[in-house]
C-alpha cells in the first residue's frame, strides 16, 4: 500500500518541514558521501571547519552568526571537535568571559584534506541532484526529494 505523503501535499503550510526533512535528507547522505572518502566526522561539523578555515579563530557567537545555528548547537559541536583535536580555544585576552576558537594542526590537515578529497564530490553530487529543478519552490522541493531518492549523493559521485 502506498502511503500519501501528506507534507508534499499540504503545499505551502507544511514548508518548514519540509525544508527541515530535505535538509536531513541532504545531511545524511553527506555523511554517507563523507564515509566513502574515509572521514569519520559527523558532517554538521564541517561548517564549522570550514568557517574556521576562512575567517579564522572566532567566539562561539561569531561561529554561530557565520554558520547560522544556535550557540548551543555549536557549543556541541566543538566539544567533539576539540575532544578529538581538531580545534582549540582560549580566553580573549580583552574579555576573560569570550572563548576564541581556531583549528589546530591536526584541523587544518583534515580541512585541506576534505576541501581535495570529499568537497568537491558533495559540491558536484548536490549541484546534479538540484541541475533540473524547474517550476515555482514546490515543484522545485518535490523535484529535489525525488532526484534524492532515486539517486543518493553518494551514487553521484565518481569512484
Amino acid at each position: 500500500m502506498d502511503i500519501e505523503d501528506v507534507v508534499k501535499e499540504l503545499g505551502h503550510l507544511s514548508l518548514g518541514t519540509r525544508l527541515k526533512r530535505i535538509g536531513e535528507t541532504l545531511q545524511a547522505q553527506t555523511q554517507a558521501v563523507l564515509a566513502a572518502h574515509g572521514f569519520e566526522l559527523p558532517a554538521a561539523y564541517f561548517p564549522l571547519l570550514a568557517a574556521l578555515d576562512r575567517l579564522g579563530p572566532l567566539s562561539v557567537g561569531e561561529l554561530s552568526q557565520a554558520i547560522g545555528v544556535s550557540q548551543p548547537v555549536v557549543t556541541r559541536s566543538l566539544r567533539g571537535l576539540e575532544d578529538d583535536g581538531f580545534v582549540e580555544s582560549e580566553t580573549s585576552e580583552q574579555d576573560r568571559r569570550v572563548r576564541r576558537v581556531a583549528l589546530s594542526r591536526k584541523g587544518r590537515g583534515l580541512v585541506q584534506r576534505s576541501q581535495r578529497e570529499a568537497w568537491p564530490a558533495i559540491e558536484a553530487a548536490v549541484a546534479q541532484a538540484c541541475k533540473g529543478l524547474r517550476g515555482d519552490l514546490l515543484s522545485q522541493l518535490a523535484a529535489l526529494e525525488d532526484e534524492l531518492v532515486r539517486t543518493p549523493l553518494v551514487e553521484r559521485v565518481p569512484s
